[in-house]
């Protein structure tokens, strides 16, 4: 696996010089000052390049642009209203220039609104370090009684209603201020930066569209753009809903196993990919993580790996950024199934056989809570992540692990435990 790092561009507090010192071998970046259904020119391209190429003293840094992440889907595509055919030209005018920059891989999201929301992006846990958390019962309390969406009720349960409510009565300005800014905080570096009416606003427009609808607009958008991404050589993969479950009555495509097999199968193309997100997808108790990497493994082209812990087993609930190796996901068992699509790939001539991976977020540990980075982004505790990671992929690369074990999808971080090596 190409062991990648996300870096947000210049103004990123956490600089190609610190990456380097990480160990990465390439970088995962997007022009977030571009708005999107705006068309990313050469020039911006290049310049972007250029920044992950140079170390802060001017010296070459050695570093690529490997992926991006993300070329926005804008609302207008995903609702198909106003410019989006518009839209769709600009994406694949950007579609073009990228491939002359010579990057293969773009990750992309097709959530409506937001894209990903948490109820708090520093929550301490017991040894000190922080993390972002999504707590249902905050998260309800901000739909009920902040942003007051008509109709919320009926989209909890009454137990979920009368602690939300508790919860909301124990809030003071300030913190139901700090409350709203972290669930609308959307992406990292985005352009665009939604108030509560602009939340209110998109709601409405997203009224008369089902799941369904969104489905098909996601295949319409593929079934346009895949063609020339294939004609390019470029990989598309999409990124996981985050949380992967409904919020804000929004419709909610693309949150498990099922939804993935349903747009990959539909516009069937090496072009048209899958970004596996252990973070997001691992939300859910129902999601099998190891056996996605088995089953959809050739569609695979982006990894994110993370982990998370949830407070209950319920579908809907509550759960924080856990460390690399200690939440509910069996990343052992996950790696091991990668590096077996890997080992497929390589054998079936494939050059695309390294899937270029990134440790996707990360607790503020050590000098992280001094230096503030995005969200999610500290350099120290993706750091360790990433050395977690590295371990992992060291160990089950060695020749000396030849078990049969690594054979089977089955494969479990107990099991391996259990046996000496």
């Amino acid at each position: 696996m190409q062991q990648t790092w996300r870096w947000f561009g210049p103004k990123d507090l956490v600089s190609i010089d610190d990456m380097l010192q990480a160990g990465v071998e390439g970088v995962v970046s997007a022009l977030h000052h571009l708005a999107p259904g705006v068309v990313w020119s050469a020039e911006e391209i290049k310049k972007r390049q250029l920044a992950i190429a140079t170390r802060v003293d001017g010296s070459p840094s050695g570093l690529n642009w490997e992926v991006i992440e993300s070329l926005p889907v804008s609302e207008d595509i995903k609702k198909q209203t106003g410019d989006w055919r518009a839209h769709y030209a600009a994406y694949k005018s950007s579609l073009e220039n990228i491939a002359d920059a010579g990057i293969k891989t773009i990750c992309y999201n097709f959530m409506p609104i937001l894209d990903w929301t948490r109820t708090d992006l520093t929550w301490r846990v017991a040894s000190g370090a922080t993390c972002m958390r999504f707590d249902y019962t905050a998260f309800a309390a901000f739909d009920m009684f902040i942003l007051k969406r008509k109709g919320a009720e009926g989209d909890y349960p009454a137990d979920t209603i009368e602690l939300a409510n508790a919860y909301f009565k124990s809030m003071n300005e300030s913190k139901c201020d700090t409350l709203a800014q972290s669930i609308v905080f959307g992406l990292p570096g985005a352009a665009d930066n939604y108030t509560l009416a602009d939340v209110r606003q998109h709601l409405a427009e997203y009224d008369a569209i089902s799941p369904d609808k969104l489905r098909q607009n996601l295949i319409d958008f593929l079934s346009d753009i895949i063609p020339v991404a294939e004609k390019l050589g470029l990989r598309m993969c999409c990124h996981p809903d985050d949380p992967p479950f409904n919020l804000l009555g929004l419709p909610r495509i693309m949150s498990t196993e099922a939804d993935y097999k349903f747009i990959t199968d539909a516009v069937d193309s090496c072009a048209n990919g899958i970004t596996l997100c252990t973070g997001s997808l691992g939300v859910r108790p129902d999601n099998d993580l190891p056996g996605m990497m088995t089953r959809l493994g050739s569609k695979v082209h982006f990894l994110h790996l993370r982990n998370v812990k949830r407070d209950t087993n319920n579908i809907h609930g509550s759960f924080y950024e856990a460390e690399h190796l200690g939440g509910d996901t069996d990343m052992v068992a996950v790696i091991a199934a990668a590096l077996r699509e890997e080992k497929k790939r390589k054998l079936a001539g494939r050059n695309d056989y390294s899937i270029p991976m990134r440790p996707d977020h990360g607790q503020n540990i050590l000098d992280d809570h001094k230096r503030k980075a995005q969200p999610g982004y500290p350099a120290i505790g993706r750091l360790k992540g990433l050395a977690e990671l590295r371990g992992i992929i060291a160990t089950l690369s060695h020749p000396e692990l030849s078990h049969p074990e690594l054979s089977h999808p089955e494969l479990s971080h107990s099991k391996l435990a259990d046996r000496s090596i």
